[in-house]
């Protein structure tokens, strides 16, 4: 019994911003209905996988859910949809309004069938601005927010961050909107649209760091973080690797130079003296630290930092990841049989809760897979599928 037992999701979300969303909802207990075009959800087909459309990273956003596929182009399709969210707490979708609306899907459609449903749209832009009807794109939106802007100003070239970072940060906000609806909801009766945009959720994560000094009025400075900025923030390089480590307080800082024997130190240099003092000097700082620390090997360090109590931790591959002590001795990597795909790891859910734990519900389905089940779970009779499938509207697996 997840802390979202009883609430029941209507995804019409694709790629991985919605997916991740519904994901998290479904592994915190809720019942989550997955509808796929009859041609299913695009990342199905990212390599690698083992079977044509259950690719991997498919795999690791679309758990916890059952799948139906429909055409929502047709009537019939339609009507499904509003037949099943007649029974839905949330519906979340990442199709663009304009598109829902011509579907006949609109929030004032939907909110018609369900006063109470809580109807959350995930889209690129705020719907009141002139980049409204755009498509967005996870690097379209960090390009936006100013994280390849980031990388220049630490002396690098622009990029993007190497993961679909906007996506499932703007997902993970879905998240939070959609469980205070439906908090609201226990006061009102009512449901309402949650309208969720990339660019501005973005933007104000990005900008809460580096707005700086142009957060007053006049600016005093042209915006950035000193310390993320500086070129030499980046894993320290040892003898025979490298080490992920934040010295970071005036504690932090006296401990280390007691350890590698510099008791003098921070007193002896200004630089050193206050937390004021170093961020004013960071990137001196930041590249002496770095001499330093080609003194050791890794493990050295990481033995020393941990005497020290300094926040430490190795530089890890995605496959040394899997290999942690502290994820292995907390299970977080779980061996699980996939009706279709075999022996496959799953990740289990960060977060923990006293009473009601929460835990990834069945694997991800195959496209389709659930939608006899859905239909008759919704009061379809045998002989209304079978219309269903004649029509074109629905796809069952069988057909492929």
């Amino acid at each position: 019994m997840g802390p979202l037992e009883g609430l029941r999701v209507l995804d019409l979300s694709s790629v991985l911003m919605g997916p991740y969303a519904t994901q998290i909802l479904g592994d915190y207990g809720a019942e989550v209905i997955k509808v796929e075009a009859p041609s299913g959800d695009l990342v199905r087909q990212i390599l690698p996988t083992r079977s044509p459309g259950m690719g991997a990273m498919f795999l690791n956003t679309n758990r916890s859910k059952e799948s139906i596929a429909l055409d929502l182009k047709t009537p019939e399709g339609r009507d499904v949809v509003l037949r099943l969210a007649r029974d839905c707490d949330v519906l979340l979708t990442n199709v663009r309004p304009k598109a829902m609306a011509r579907l006949g899907l609109s929030w004032e459609a939907l909110s018609e069938a369900n006063p109470r449903l809580i109807y959350a749209a995930l889209v690129g832009f705020d719907q009141r601005g002139p980049y409204a009807g755009r498509p967005a794109y996870d690097d379209l939106i960090q390009g936006g927010a100013g994280i390849p802007h980031s990388f220049i100003r630490a002396g690098q070239k622009p990029s993007y961050v190497p993961a679909a970072i906007a996506d499932r940060i703007v997902g993970m906000s879905a998240v939070n909107a959609i469980l205070a609806a439906v908090v609201e909801r226990t006061r009102s009766g009512l449901g309402q649209k949650v309208e969720v945009p990339m660019f501005e959720t973005m933007t104000s994560m990005i900008l809460a760091d580096h707005m700086g000094g142009l957060t007053y009025d006049p600016p005093v400075d042209e915006g950035g973080y000193r310390r993320h900025l500086s070129p030499d923030r980046k894993p320290y390089e040892t003898r025979d690797g490298h080490v992920c480590a934040l010295i970071y307080n005036d504690g932090h800082w006296e401990r280390f130079f007691r350890e590698i024997g510099r008791p003098e130190m921070p007193a002896a240099d200004p630089r050193y003296a206050s937390f004021a003092a170093r961020m004013a000097h960071i990137d001196e700082v930041y590249a002496e630290l770095g001499e330093i620390m080609k003194t050791r090997t890794t493990a050295e360090w990481l033995e020393l930092f941990d005497r020290a109590d300094v926040p430490a931790l190795p530089m890890h591959s995605y496959a040394s990841a899997m290999e942690d002590p502290h994820l292995e001795a907390i299970g977080f990597f779980e061996t699980v049989e996939h009706p279709t795909e075999g022996r496959i790891r799953q990740m289990a859910v960060p977060a923990q809760f006293s009473r009601s734990p929460a835990r990834p519900g069945k694997p991800a389905p195959g496209m389709g897979a659930d939608g006899a089940k859905v239909l008759a779970r919704a009061g379809y009779a045998p002989e209304d599928i079978a219309a269903l499938v004649e029509a074109g509207a629905l796809k069952l697996p069988q057909e492929d």
